[in-house]
């Protein structure tokens, strides 16, 4: 806009609070409407429920409850969406269970499995991948007055396999306490750490071992802090946690300085001589390292050694012996891997060990390059999914795609070759033949030619009438990689259509793939998704009617944008814990360190870049926007649960359409991380029974 002066408004009427009894149910319960204005560089912006932020608020509280009373009578009121549960369940549960998280410890072989008739993943271990398995611990024989379930967020094996360091937390709330317990005995220690959240811990070759925890919060202290000044601390078993030694993060060690808003982390790989310090900037993906002996390790006395600025745009690290390899864009859109010594590290004179080209890096552990075929196209994903021991040859890792769900691979350089381990087994409806992928490319209004993955039943008719999914997300630089899970089949086997769209501000083409959806260029990433829309509009897939859009987490601007942009467009949406009012979202606990990612009102060009993408603040009175069904977890610690409620009462307010609103809330859940199967399930068939219900499907009409 060329004013100077700009002056946008959300004009709604004042309105009472309905009734929230049991008839709200049949209704979406009507918020009162209370501007809050704000001024940002001479642009006045009204936010008419501010008052949401405060979920404790009895009348918030009141209001959320009835919205999720009201969504769940409208979800439960459709035809067929109990079928689809049992489907998804049948499908689901058709293999004997499911495995995650791989690690490989020396002989010991470790790993999360869910039996098909559990809720919750457990870690097990096992003397090799043909070993007897035995399980390590039950999250559901954790109890707590209040709590419905407790869910693993992490775990270590110590690095001889003597302990096991774990973390649990309640509800998705990913508060992580961390416990500790011999392998051998499964006999629990009596060491307890709380305020660890997010990050598994690290060991020490003489079992002492280093945490990364959050600052005690103050009374009365703001909600912004709760991620600032973390550090790390070493820990010696038996001793009292209160009293442990920090060895890094902002104030702690002499020479290094860091700001309260970087993230700490410390850890250590067998073999290697050195310790390895990283500070983050929040979801920055530039790191800055240090070094040093690990020898040498005295609390803030530490001699720590910077091997990696941020300017030399570093975005991985991992030690190997007496060497680092680094991970890096500088010079390298889609990446390069570059090794120096530890002894004298000199990134301007490094090997380069994996030249850049047009291949995307997405990090390395430390070995010595080597090309390994694999046994069909599909998706390794990151770094997460290798599961190696840096003192054995060889790494393990989950190999998926489209159409397939995948299973472990093991890969030894002795023997050459990649083998299937048989960990995981295999389900009926892992593999099934009915289903087809293909990938095509839309072009966006600035001529960009955007991939799309298209999955599909075999023989599936082009006339325009198929219920289709666009899917995306576009942030942080994560690509959307294949995937495939049994619990999609009810979609597929009625005709659905998923389609993945890889916009911008994702991985998919590198580091200027993602900036190119990055703050001021995020209108990409929505536009993208627009783009890819039309395409199968033209190329008969579907219709507007019949087309929905999903997206999650940061793809809720993904979805929220594009809504408002295009209501014509899209016959539905899931807008699944949604970020939604950029404005504020900086003001939450978790808002601070996804200020790099998304930007800080506090200045012009990061206020306008906030403003272009909040999808609250885009919402039109009278325009007929699509059906939309919300969903949060009330414990979510990433993206608070008053910003999809904010989006939800907006949405009800302005839109003309008659298409109903719904807000979906799990009171047992955060950001999806730590639910269990069933909530997993219960939210896939609620899912596909509104976008069915809402692409006209018969048997799912009211």
């Amino acid at each position: 806009m060329s004013s100077s002066v700009r002056i946008l408004h959300l004009a709604l009427p004042a309105l009472t609070l309905a009734s929230l009894t049991a008839s709200a149910r049949d209704r979406a319960p009507v918020p009162p409407v209370r501007p809050v204005t704000d001024t940002y560089f001479g642009t006045t912006v009204s936010d008419p429920y501010r008052y949401f932020e405060d979920l404790k608020n009895p009348e918030v509280a009141a209001w959320m409850k009835a919205q999720a009373d009201h969504a769940r009578s409208a979800l439960d009121r459709i035809p067929g969406r109990n079928a689809l549960l049992r489907e998804v369940q049948q499908y689901g549960d058709a293999a004997a269970a499911r495995i995650f998280n791989l690690q490989v410890v020396g002989n010991k072989i470790y790993h999360e499995k869910r039996l098909a008739n559990e809720n919750i993943p457990k870690p097990y271990v096992r003397e090799g991948f043909n070993g007897k398995e035995r399980l390590l611990v039950n999250p559901e024989a954790t109890k707590a007055p209040g709590v419905d379930h407790y869910s693993l967020d992490y775990y270590a094996p110590s690095f001889d396999n003597r302990y096991l360091a774990y973390g649990l937390s309640p509800g998705g709330f990913e508060d992580s306490v961390i416990r500790i317990l011999e392998v051998a005995t499964g006999k629990p220690t009596s060491d307890v750490i709380d305020r660890a959240q997010y990050s598994s811990p690290s060991w020490l070759p003489d079992g002492r071992l280093l945490y990364q925890r959050l600052q005690k919060m103050a009374t009365g202290a703001p909600v912004t802090d709760k991620f600032q000044n973390q550090r790390t601390f070493v820990h010696t078993l038996g001793a009292d946690p209160d009293n442990d030694v920090a060895v890094f993060g902002a104030g702690v060690a002499a020479g290094v300085t860091l700001a309260p808003t970087e993230l700490a982390f410390v850890s250590y790989t067998p073999g290697s001589p050195c310790l390895l310090a990283t500070a983050v900037n929040g979801v920055q993906r530039e790191v800055r390292v240090w070094a040093a002996p690990v020898t040498t390790l005295a609390g803030a006395n530490t001699p720590w050694a910077q091997i990696v600025h941020t300017s030399d745009d570093v975005t991985d690290v991992s030690f190997h012996d007496h060497d680092v390899y680094l991970t890096t864009h500088k010079g390298a859109r889609r990446f390069k891997v570059l090794k120096t010594s530890l002894a004298k590290p000199d990134l301007a004179a490094a090997e380069v060990v994996v030249p850049p080209s047009d291949a995307v890096i997405t990090g390395t552990p430390g070995a010595k390059p080597a090309m390994v075929p694999l046994p069909f196209v599909g998706n390794l994903g990151n770094l997460d999914n290798l599961a190696a021991d840096p003192r054995r040859p060889g790494v393990a890792f989950f190999l998926g795609g489209w159409t397939l769900f995948g299973q472990f691979y093991a890969y030894d350089p002795k023997h050459g070759g990649v083998r299937d381990t048989k960990l995981s087994p295999q389900g009926k409806y892992d593999h099934p033949a009915s289903l087809v992928a293909t990938e095509i490319k839309a072009k966006a209004g600035d001529g960009t030619l955007i991939p799309v993955s298209i999955v599909h039943k075999k023989g599936l008719k082009l006339d325009g009438t198929n219920p289709t999914i666009v899917c995306g997300y576009g942030a942080y630089g994560i690509s959307q990689t294949p995937f495939y899970r049994p619990t999609w089949l009810p979609w597929f086997e009625r005709g659905g259509v998923l389609a993945v769209a890889h916009v911008r501000g994702g991985g998919e083409y590198g580091q200027e793939w993602y900036k190119a959806g990055f703050q001021a260029t995020k209108p990409n990433t929505w536009r993208d998704a627009i783009a890819c829309a039309e395409w199968l509009v033209a190329n008969r897939y579907t219709s507007a009617r019949q087309m929905s859009i999903m997206g999650g987490s940061a793809g809720g601007i993904f979805v929220g944008r594009s809504i408002t942009e295009r209501p014509d467009l899209f016959g539905a949406a899931v807008d699944q814990v949604p970020v939604s009012d950029m404005m504020r979202a900086e003001f939450s606990a978790n808002g601070v360190p996804n200020i790099p990612e998304f930007g800080t009102v506090k200045t012009e060009e990061g206020f306008n870049a906030l403003f272009a993408m909040s999808p609250y603040h885009w919402v039109r009175d009278g325009a007929k926007y699509p059906a939309v069904l919300l969903t949060t977890g009330i414990n979510d610690p990433r993206v608070d649960a008053w910003e999809a409620g904010k989006m939800a009462a907006r949405l009800q307010a302005a839109s003309t359409s008659g298409k109903p609103i719904l807000l979906r809330i799990d009171y047992d859940a955060g950001h999806g991380i730590g639910s269990t199967k069933k909530q997993a399930y219960e939210e896939r068939a609620d899912t596909f029974a509104f976008l069915f219900w809402q692409a006209g499907v018969k048997q799912f009409q009211p």
